[in-house]
């Protein structure tokens, strides 16, 4: 069973997403503040950790940056924040993925689904993906790009790798809800925008005039193949 910490001090939401995972036979534990989740996160290493940001103690953001360079597993964040800043903190200090409350349970076993399944597969068909300077080793999941490794959080690695296997193919939003997340995008989650500008930044495309992964406006999302020199 895939062990899932709970790290929020809302011991009903708590305890509801708890009652809730186990039914799907997730192993679920729960904490109530930033500062035990840091040590028992780092001791027993669970697959998956849903985080609060607002925590007694040690907030999420500071708990992700604590635990993020030690810990392999899947962060969720859960904010009742709406502000972008907040989004692109926690996925900037190595969140993979958030969902805002009030929480949907369906949505929420959605995107856990997404992130263990992501997580654990294994691409055996084109393991390692070249375009001029880019080089993406799909089973080591690294990437470097003019020899230089750059590291990505795992939701922006899952999309790039995704979006570097249909090179040259314009790919809508919804189509990489459904394959990265497991559900269909509702018009208004711009996680991907965030995640696409992540991208561009890290990998030395114009975020103004981007060459190397384009906007198709009304349509999606392009990574050109020959822009990597």
């Amino acid at each position: 069973m895939p062990h899932i910490f709970i790290v929020e001090d809302d011991q009903a939401l708590s305890d509801l997403m708890r009652d809730f995972l186990k039914t799907y036979d997730f192993e679920v534990t729960q904490i109530d503040s930033g500062d035990q989740a840091v040590f028992r996160i780092l001791n027993k290493k669970p697959d998956l950790v849903i985080l609060d940001i607002m925590l007694p103690k040690l907030d999420g953001i500071q708990v992700c940056r604590s635990i993020r360079q030690n810990y392999q597993g899947a962060i969720l964040m859960l904010t009742a924040r709406q502000e972008d800043d907040m989004q692109i903190t926690g996925l900037n200090d190595g969140a993979d993925d958030y969902v805002k409350k009030p929480v949907d349970p369906q949505v929420l076993l959605a995107r856990i689904q997404a992130l263990l399944r992501h997580g654990n597969r294994q691409n055996s068909s084109l393991s390692v993906l070249e375009f001029g300077s880019l080089r993406i080793d799909q089973a080591a999941r690294s990437i470097t790009l003019g020899g230089k490794e750059i590291d990505l959080p795992r939701v922006e690695l899952d999309l790039l790798i995704f979006l570097a296997n249909n090179a040259g193919k314009t790919v809508d939003r919804n189509t990489i809800y459904r394959v990265l997340r497991g559900i269909d995008h509702d018009g208004l989650d711009r996680s991907v925008d965030l995640q696409i500008s992540h991208l561009r930044n890290k990998l030395g495309d114009n975020s103004e005039n981007p060459t190397r992964i384009k906007t198709v406006w009304g349509k999606g999302y392009l990574f050109v193949p020959t822009s990597w020199d």
